[in-house]
């Protein structure tokens, strides 16, 4: 389920990308004084996804822009939206972005045969070392895991990918998916660097952005690819990272 958050600019700036941070303090604080409140300490999956502030562009006093928040928790969504509804009419500040939340609306995507969904934020993936020995011999870099990059063997991301979602998965819901495959076409449209801040230091992550079509999908596929829509692919999606949108099916 997701909540979608319709903004209007409150002042002329220059678009900021890097408000990672910024936009999951925000969110966090939609649930402060609830039962999620712990969320933020969790230790475990959180299953929360949230796209960037779009269009993604510098804005003039009055422009329009768009956030949305989503999850598998419907009742995590409805207890934001709650807080939403309190704030409706107010000035939010994300950054030196400020906007005027005009109204927020639920929306549940629905599940088609065949669909396909594209990558709002870059998608995070970190190969172990052991994993990434296994495909390059040549392990040059001291560390334990290293970013998925456009030059890797694309079965290592969706390895990654593929496990990742699984687990958080059965996390969730309890129990394992039978899936023989659960993706079938993943397009790589663009690599880029991000920045983050972990424990005070700004840190490079490498994350990539695609299209991933899906065909005659069944009843366990159409499950799971909801699941993945709501809570994101990759990693640190509680930062922003790994949203996904639905757009039109492709043909091929």
């Amino acid at each position: 389920m997701r909540a979608i958050l319709t903004l209007r600019c409150e002042n002329s700036f220059l678009y900021e990308a890097n408000v990672y941070h910024k936009l999951q303090g925000f969110i966090y604080s939609l649930i402060r004084d609830t039962e999620y409140s712990s969320l933020h300490n969790k230790k475990d999956y959180k299953f929360i996804s949230f796209s960037n502030v779009f269009p993604p562009k510098n804005a003039k006093m009055g422009d329009k822009r768009t956030l949305i928040i989503s999850s598998p928790e419907n009742r995590l969504i409805t207890i934001m939206k709650n807080s939403l509804d309190a704030l409706q009419g107010e000035i939010i500040n994300i950054g030196h972005m400020r906007f005027f939340l005009e109204r927020t609306t639920i929306l549940r995507p629905t599940i088609e045969k065949d669909l396909c969904l594209i990558t709002g934020t870059p998608v995070i993936v970190r190969i172990p070392k052991e994993k990434f020995s296994a495909y390059e011999s040549h392990w040059d870099v001291n560390y334990d895991y290293i970013y998925w990059r456009s030059n890797y063997p694309l079965e290592l991301f969706i390895e990654q990918i593929e496990q990742n979602l699984r687990k958080k998965f059965q996390s969730f819901y309890g129990y394992e998916l039978s899936l023989e495959k659960a993706f079938e076409n993943f397009n790589f449209k663009k690599q880029v660097c991000n920045h983050i801040t972990i424990n005070g230091k700004e840190v490079k992550v490498i994350g990539t952005l695609w299209e991933i079509i899906f065909k005659n999908l069944d009843k366990n596929q159409r499950k799971f690819v909801s699941f993945m829509l709501d809570c994101g692919i990759g990693e640190l999606n509680t930062l922003g990272f790994g949203f996904l949108n639905k757009v039109r099916s492709k043909s091929s």
